[in-house]
């Protein structure tokens, strides 16, 4: 497997962006046809059976996404304390989200002061991954 960094740690998964997601959009446009141009009633039953088909699926995937967040959220703590000793609440309140999720893949060596960085200067999730010089992979996310 080739090492992760900036240009290659975006992750599509097959199955789920190039089949799941094209073929939902085009049964729920084939039920939006139905419903109009034929049997209303009939058209009206694909529809809904499509919509609760793709939104079970995005459901899913936010419940995983969700989860993941919070795994990165409790490893990024511990993370943290064990680098610098220090709490990381009062750390962590002033980071959003995204910012926390890029900083994840900064090297121990590098974190610290990227975290500070960060903070001062409000980086962007991007900006941040740019400015990783050691990447921390990440090979276990959904």
């Amino acid at each position: 497997m080739e090492a992760q960094n900036y240009k290659n740690h975006v992750r599509y998964y097959p199955m789920y962006h190039f089949v799941m997601v094209p073929l939902g959009i085009i049964v729920f446009i084939l039920a939006v046809y139905l419903a109009f141009k034929h049997d209303l009633v009939e058209g009206l039953f694909y529809l809904l059976l499509t919509t609760l088909i793709v939104l079970s699926t995005l459901v899913a995937r936010i419940y995983a996404l969700t989860l993941q967040n919070r795994l990165i959220r409790t490893e990024f703590r511990l993370r943290y304390e064990r680098l610098t000793g220090k709490n990381f609440d009062e750390i962590e309140a002033k980071l959003r989200n995204p910012q926390l999720f890029a900083l994840r893949f900064a090297s121990d060596d590098e974190l610290p002061a990227l975290i500070e960085e960060s903070i001062n200067h409000n980086l962007l999730p991007d900006e941040i991954k740019r400015r990783i010089k050691n990447w921390k992979a990440d090979n276990y996310r959904v």
